[in-house]
């Protein structure tokens, strides 16, 4: 009978173990393998993005940590060769032409939380010019039309803004484009992230460019305006008829929302709170506030310019280009009270200004002017405003380029959406791997996106997926847009790349990189 007892007992240890076997067995590692595409000559177009520009500056670490270098590597293992980097000269970023400093170094957030440049001049100096060929052909600043313009690239032009010097420092030849280039290395496999700046650099202005639908010619556009959609379109058309002549396979990227990426979400539209305000709100009231909001109540316009509140955050104080101007109404009711010429000076700052609402943008860059005193430069009006209407704000109007105002965040929307079906209806139509960044900055921008025991956001500075400048990734945002590029790459040619471990990069560069 004991004898059984301990055969049972050793049937059931046995049992036990297998039944533990199989539930720590790891699954059977699947073989990366690169389906139908062909990796050996990987050649990435684009812009700032696909150079891997981050915290308002290009440096080595950044372009490293680029989701087309990642893509590199992970091609690497499915038959990709080597990916070859125009390489800035240090990790401090910024630029220099014959000496001259014309980009400045990169950010780091302090103890203090605050976002500073890196101490020190740059060292990379433009008309040094580098040998290549290189297979990343991301260009910071590029709009679509830049890479096929014959002499974006000629370190002449530079001075003048004819020209790009990060394109100037790498470009076969002055006259050569970025098209061209790419071409020249016969890629079997590219990716293209481009026009992000036919609607960003209008944004980042606050809208001070102008929207360019229905100008066919991009030689005449200004360097923030809006690319005309047709434009864009016969562009893009033409630089996927380029780059798959011969066969090639690629895949490409739609274009994020702005109010989607934090350099236009973090500042709000209501932060001056009655303890930040102290004793000047009841001046403000009774001196600037009341005066203007009875003036403009009676010229039927009254909701522009409320009192401020002792209880509650108030509203900033802005000029929207797109109001009635009453300069005219404002000037001729104040001058019996104040004289002309003080008259005058209302009816000039005051007669498009308002109080901003939800529906306004605030720029990041703008949090550092709110407070500040305008000058003779940026005050609009061509002089410096005497104190106390000297507070951009506060007691003095934030300008056009502080603020997008919901007419010009249409007019960038709809550019967007314009740019984005032609981009996913020419991935189909060319049979290539499509990848939607709009909806992954959306889910970003909302729930997060969660990965192991991390959720990453689009919050500014902690939210893990931007850098400092709001606007380009961090490195842990470079590591989730190669893993969604991987995503299409895989879905599209039946390729079985893998994903990097988000993890293991960081959400912030420090102060000092080696």
């Amino acid at each position: 009978m004991k004898k059984n007892i301990k055969w049972l007992f050793l049937v059931s240890l046995t049992f036990m173990a297998c039944n533990n076997d199989e539930d720590n067995a790891t699954p059977a590692e699947v073989p990366v393998t690169p389906g139908s595409a062909v990796f050996t000559k990987y050649v990435a177009l684009g812009d700032s993005f696909a150079a891997g520009y981050s915290d308002n500056a290009l440096f080595k670490k950044g372009q490293e940590n680029g989701y087309p270098n990642i893509l590199a590597q992970q091609f690497a293992a499915a038959g990709g060769g080597t990916f070859a980097i125009p390489y800035m000269n240090d990790n401090k970023g910024g630029l220099l032409l014959g000496g001259t400093i014309i980009a400045g170094t990169r950010l780091y957030f302090t103890p203090q939380r605050t976002a500073v440049p890196v101490a020190g001049p740059p060292t990379t100096e433009v008309t040094t010019h580098l040998t290549g060929p290189f297979n990343n052909m991301g260009v910071p600043g590029a709009k679509s039309f830049h890479l096929v313009a014959a002499n974006y690239g000629n370190v002449a032009g530079v001075a003048s803004g004819a020209a790009n010097p990060y394109f100037a420092r790498f470009a076969s030849t002055p006259s050569a484009t970025v098209l061209a280039d790419a071409l020249a290395q016969s890629p079997t496999f590219f990716s293209l992230f481009i026009g992000g700046n036919d609607v960003l650099s209008y944004a980042t202005s606050g809208g001070t460019g102008k929207d360019q639908t229905g100008n066919m010619n991009p030689a005449t556009y200004g360097g923030n305006d809006i690319t005309d959609p047709t434009v864009f379109a016969s562009v893009y058309s033409s630089l996927l008829t380029a780059l798959t002549t011969n066969g090639a396979k690629g895949v490409v990227a739609n274009l994020p929302y702005i109010t989607t990426l934090p350099h236009f979400t973090t500042v709000p539209y209501n932060p001056l709170t009655p303890q930040l305000l102290g004793s000047k709100l009841d001046l403000l009231n009774t001196q600037l506030y009341g005066p203007l909001n009875k003036v403009l109540t009676a010229l039927g316009a009254g909701d522009r310019i409320n009192l401020l509140s002792e209880t509650s955050s108030n509203p900033l104080l802005i000029k929207d280009e797109s109001l009635t101007n009453l300069s005219a109404q404002l000037t001729a009711a104040f001058t019996p009270s104040v004289g002309a010429q003080t008259a005058a000076f209302y009816g000039a700052v005051f007669g498009q200004a308002r109080q901003a609402k939800a529906t306004d943008l605030i720029l990041l860059t703008t949090q550092s002017a709110i407070g500040a005193a305008p000058t003779a430069a940026d005050s609009g009006i061509g002089s410096a405003p005497p104190a106390p209407l000297n507070a951009f704000g506060i007691s003095y109007p934030l300008q056009d380029k502080h603020v997008i105002i919901p007419t010009e965040a249409a007019e960038i929307k709809k550019a967007t959406d314009a740019y984005n079906i032609t981009i996913e209806a020419l991935a189909k139509e060319k049979g290539l791997a499509f990848v939607d960044t709009r909806a992954i900055m959306t889910q970003l921008s909302t729930v997060g996106v969660k990965f192991g025991n991390f959720t990453m956001t689009s919050s500014f500075a902690v939210g893990g997926a931007f850098s400092l400048d709001g606007v380009h990734p961090s490195p842990r945002g470079y590591g989730l847009i190669a893993n969604i590029f991987i995503d299409a790459i895989n879905a599209k040619y039946g390729s079985t790349l893998r994903h990097v471990d988000l993890a293991t990069y960081q959400i912030q560069y420090p102060m000092t990189l080696p």
